[in-house]
């Protein structure tokens, strides 16, 4: 009887190719030596994608923090009309001032 047996499932995977200085290379491969990396590919793509999720989120926090800022000038330019509360602090506030 004649097996026929499956392929593995392999990844999905893309190809990236760089040219670089002899001195670039070099020093990749040495920093990639004293990091205990098998090669110099695994090298460059496990440092290079630290720095993309490190770029990604401190981007994805500006924005955040942008939002942040729209909402709280806004809310200078803007400002909602005082609750009864605002008022009632301001009145003893301004008791607190003037016995002084």
């Amino acid at each position: 009887m004649n097996q026929i047996k499956a392929k593995p499932k392999v990844k999905s995977q893309a190809r990236f190719d760089a040219r670089l200085s002899r001195s670039q290379k070099d020093l990749f491969e040495r920093a990639a030596r004293i990091r205990g990396f098998k090669s110099l590919s695994e090298f460059v793509i496990h440092t290079t994608q630290e720095v993309a999720i490190d770029i990604i989120e401190k981007h994805n926090a500006v924005l955040s923090s942008e939002a942040d800022r729209n909402v709280f000038f806004d809310a200078l330019i803007n400002p909602p009309k005082p609750n009864k509360a605002l008022k009632e602090a301001l009145q003893h506030y301004s008791k607190q001032v003037t016995v002084k």
